[in-house]
């Protein structure tokens, strides 16, 4: 679908997509593939060219959004098959870093992507994670800016499918906050996934480790498909619960997206079923607003999550539906929901000649 772009002189920063290559993944997941498969099943090899068109950034022709720059969010891609467990995923931020000087060669236009980098590295490691950070940082040459170890898990495999595989209660195991103590010395930013259920989670995490920055992905994940469909508006009422209790710790701030991912079903077909933006703004409407209320406009930020959430729109509709959300904020509000809070959060806009008086 093709929209008229809303707000075109207004400044994104992207604080969450992938590259990857899953081709050769795809084959060994059984038919029918799992939705979240099916949703990236279009966009299997998801590479720097591949966002540009998406984003349109250089094309004159195609609408666009003004994203300045963005933050790679790790996904388990080209990790290093030659190094010790722990070290492989040192493989992907180098593979992300030479795509982002790629964009810095200016020969892209002022565009800047993956400005910031946030890899994996594996906390159950406990003390012994420090070394993995420290390679993470300096493969990263000055755009390594976190890491992300996903949480999410359910009792049924079914609702996330074959790509996940995370223990039940990970935040909460001692050789988990044993690596997260490590971590935390490092004053990086740590990226929280888990689903709906799970959020109890992310809070006990937050309120044991108040002097870390913690981003929670997703607005929380509700989830609206498997098991859990025509659930939404029961479980509703305990998303708000937990997003209020978990805004109440200072360190933490939300992502408002990923609600177009198959998990959430808002909507419930896809991928790329054609909802304009409106369609999508009405769906998300009471998730987005809530997450603002309870963070505030200065710890919540617009995601992609690109390309996870082509099941549900391309990315100039994604981008005009939180447009479409955020009409009512002030000019200054939304610079911080779609450009400042990104930058700040992951400590980028000194890259970017537009933002660089930010504190």
């Amino acid at each position: 679908m093709t929209e008229t772009i809303l707000e075109p002189d207004l400044p994104i920063v992207d604080p969450h997509h992938h590259l990857w290559d899953l081709r050769p993944l795809l084959p060994a997941f059984p038919t029918p593939r799992h939705p979240f498969l099916e949703a990236i099943a279009g966009a299997a090899y998801y590479d720097f060219d591949a966002l540009r068109a998406d984003i349109g950034a250089g094309s004159p022709d195609a609408p666009s959004h003004r994203v300045l720059a963005t933050v790679f969010m790790e996904c388990g891609a080209y990790y290093a098959a030659d190094r010790e467990q722990a070290m492989k995923p040192v493989g992907e931020v180098e593979y992300v870093n030479g795509v982002a000087a790629q964009g810095a060669s200016g020969l892209y236009g002022e565009y800047r992507p993956c400005a910031g980098i946030v890899g994996h590295a594996d906390l159950t490691l406990g003390d012994a994670v420090t070394p993995v950070v420290e390679a993470l940082i300096a493969a990263g040459n000055g755009r390594f800016k976190g890491i992300r170890h996903a949480g999410a898990w359910d009792a049924d495999p079914e609702v996330l499918g074959p790509p996940f595989h995370a223990p039940e209660g990970l935040y909460g195991s001692d050789a988990f906050r044993a690596g997260f103590s490590a971590f935390s010395q490092f004053g990086l930013t740590f990226d929280a996934w888990v689903l709906e259920p799970q959020l109890g989670d992310v809070l006990a995490l937050a309120r044991a480790f108040p002097d870390q920055a913690i981003v929670l992905d997703h607005c929380g994940t509700p989830l609206g498909m498997g098991k859990y469909a025509g659930t939404l508006p029961e479980t509703f009422e305990r998303w708000r619960a937990s997003i209020r209790a978990i805004a109440e710790c200072p360190n933490v701030s939300v992502k408002l997206g990923g609600l177009a991912m198959s998990f959430c079903g808002m909507p419930e077909d896809g991928p790329a079923k054609g909802c304009g933006s409106q369609e999508l703004a009405d769906l998300w409407r009471p998730y987005i607003e809530t997450c603002i209320e309870a963070f505030g406009t200065e710890r919540a930020m617009f995601e992609s999550n690109y390309p996870v959430d082509r099941w549900g729109a391309s990315y100039p509709v994604l981008w005009n539906a939180f447009k479409r959300l955020a009409s009512g904020a002030s000019a200054q509000e939304k610079r911080a929901l779609f450009c400042t809070n990104a930058a700040r959060t992951y400590d980028i806009a000194h890259t970017l000649p537009e933002l660089s008086d930010l504190p």
